[in-house]
């Protein structure tokens, strides 16, 4: 009774505070006109057609008919399945090496560090350009080294391999965590019975983390079948969904189909989008109730560590290795015929291939996009830890939403929304076409991110500090400004780098909205790729990772000297 009398008390506060209730009338409007109605014209598209007398089935009869579809459902499948268990299981072997195994060197731990943020600050594709540079019919490995004049690296094989490579560490930093927070006294009672290294983690160990296992497939299964740079790079006649909406739209200017197509996959990833998150995660937290209680005793069986140590140490410099491949791309004069040295392909990027106005828009777009995504994701985050209204749970879900929503749907929702659809005129009429689309999709895109690690961090404050600041008359956004804001700080310019990151690296949703009056770097990238210009798209890659880069070594420097962090080590 009383918790339901202090639930109406906060909603009356709540409703007492214009610029709160302002906030979450806009917050509602832009989830649901930028998440929920290009999805639902998505719908719309796929089950309404004008001229068959309204509701109808036909365009999914179609393109279910279509043997070259079908085939594209079962390719995704397998390929998900394959890379979800594939990057699951090296990313578990990198995580137990370093939580359980003894370590004699730090090179280990600077190399799983490196591993971990490469697929971060890269372009989805760049493995690809490495897999066809090293593995392709003029590779150095395969024709040089191997003298292998056939090899075909396209493909399934090719695909499976890089989506793997990019999404293993995923899964790695996801089980470390998990496996840092078991308690060393539940394997070590196992041990004192008798039993082997193996009997504990297979009698211990692995079912306290079997949620968290089919977590990460599913994570890792999710970003597998919505991938689209990769399978359009290196899938060769090896067709995906992604891949087949893509050219649906503009190949065979198929809309309708293209949106039937895009329900079709949106299907796939909200069904497993919601056993992860509500399920899965659940089973997780209620296993794992908390960090372990004491120090672990690390492993320093020389018969376990030697070959764990290097199994993971072979497999990360084989990734870092493909990573260096690119800068050397981009500096040969002939990728697999003439190895000298040139700079003559960053000279193209800026003097043919207008490489400034690229990098001008790709910057501008995500810097304008960065921040807007790093406040919206903390306010998000503060109304659902610390706000109780009616609509917090539609703020949440559909926020959260836009993680289960492939790219290449998206922009077929945006194009359908609001080139044709109820938006194409009145006061949002010329937003189709113009950067403010395309800033908008960087912010839906990452905002799932930046709204997960707030919530993470508002769950620690007290909520008795900014109780306190109420009291002294303030009102939500002095609070949040000078109060909340602050203590997370650090969430925020983590959200604000990552947002930059994924904005400038994006390529799935934004190829199918850019405009020729827009330059961006991926989409550069993705088209000298598919031309087979490797030089040119090595040089605008090269460019783009340094740029990423070091927009992560700055938040980083940014943090270590003005975080909370610092400060309260200095505390301590």
């Amino acid at each position: 009774m009383a918790t339901r009398q202090g639930a109406a008390l906060d909603r009356k506060k709540l409703m007492a505070d214009p610029i709160m209730v302002t906030t979450i009338v806009v917050l509602i409007a832009f989830l649901t006109l930028f998440i929920l109605y290009p999805l639902a014209i998505l719908l719309v598209d796929s089950f309404y057609a004008p001229d068959q007398g309204g509701f109808t089935l036909s365009i999914f009869q179609r393109i279910l008919a279509m043997k070259s579809f079908r085939t594209a459902i079962t390719n995704t499948l397998k390929v998900g399945f394959l890379v979800g268990i594939a990057s699951t299981l090296i990313g578990l072997l990198f995580a137990y090496v370093e939580v359980y195994v003894k370590v004699r060197t730090k090179f280990m731990g600077g190399l799983f560090q490196v591993v971990s943020m490469l697929p971060v600050v890269s372009p989805p594709f760049v493995l690809s350009l490495s897999m066809i540079m090293l593995f392709g019919k003029a590779g150095i490995i395969t024709r040089h080294l191997l003298h292998i004049y056939d090899n075909n690296v396209y493909g399934f094989w090719g695909i499976a391999i890089v989506q793997t490579l990019t999404f293993f560490p995923v899964c790695y930093m996801m089980l470390k965590g998990l496996l840092k927070n078991i308690d060393p006294s539940l394997e070590e009672a196992a041990r004192d019975m008798g039993a082997g290294r193996w009997k504990v983690f297979t009698s211990v160990t692995l079912p306290l983390i079997l949620p968290g296992l089919g977590n990460a497939f599913l994570v890792t299964f999710i970003e597998s079948i919505a991938d689209f740079a990769n399978p359009m790079i290196i899938g060769g006649s090896y067709d995906t969904l992604a891949t087949s909406i893509y050219l649906q739209i503009t190949g065979a200017y198929d809309k309708e189909g293209a949106a039937a197509m895009a329900v079709v996959l949106l299907c796939i990833t909200l069904l497993m989008f919601f056993v992860q998150k509500y399920y899965l995660e659940a089973k997780t937290a209620a296993t794992l109730t908390g960090k372990a209680s004491r120090a672990r005793m690390l492993i320093e069986d020389k018969s376990v560590t030697r070959p764990l140590t290097l199994l993971c140490s072979l497999m990360a410099i084989f990734v870092v290795m493909m990573y260096i491949c690119v800068p050397f791309g981009a500096l040969f004069r002939t990728w697999g015929r003439d190895f000298h040295l040139t700079t003559k392909w960053f000279g193209l990027v800026f003097s043919r291939y207008k490489g400034f106005k690229a990098f001008k828009d790709s910057f501008l777009l995500s810097l304008v996009a960065s921040p807007l995504t790093a406040l919206l994701s903390m306010i998000i985050s503060y109304l659902v830890v610390k706000k109780k209204f009616k609509a917090k749970g539609f703020i949440e879900a559909v926020s959260m939403l836009a993680m289960a929503v492939p790219g290449t749907v998206l922009g077929i929702g945006y194009i359908r929304g609001f080139s044709s659809g109820v938006f194409h005129t009145g006061f949002l009429q010329g937003l189709y076409g113009s950067a403010a689309i395309l800033i908008i999709v960087f912010v839906v895109r990452s905002l799932p991110t930046g709204a997960r690690s707030g919530i993470s961090a508002l769950r620690q404050i007290d909520k008795s500090i900014e109780e306190s600041a109420y009291d002294m008359g303030a009102d939500s956004l002095t609070v949040f400004m000078t109060v909340t804001l602050p203590l997370i700080k650090d969430s925020f310019l983590s959200g604000l780098v990552t947002a930059f990151v994924r904005s400038i690296t994006a390529i799935s949703a934004i190829i199918l909205l850019v405009t020729p009056e827009f330059l961006l770097i991926t989409v550069q990238i993705n088209e000298f790729a598919e031309k087979g210009s490797y030089g040119i798209a090595c040089a605008f890659a090269t460019i783009l990772i340094a740029i990423t880069y070091g927009s992560v070594l700055l938040m980083n420097l940014v943090m270590k000297y003005f975080g909370t962090s610092r400060k309260l080590k200095e505390e301590d």
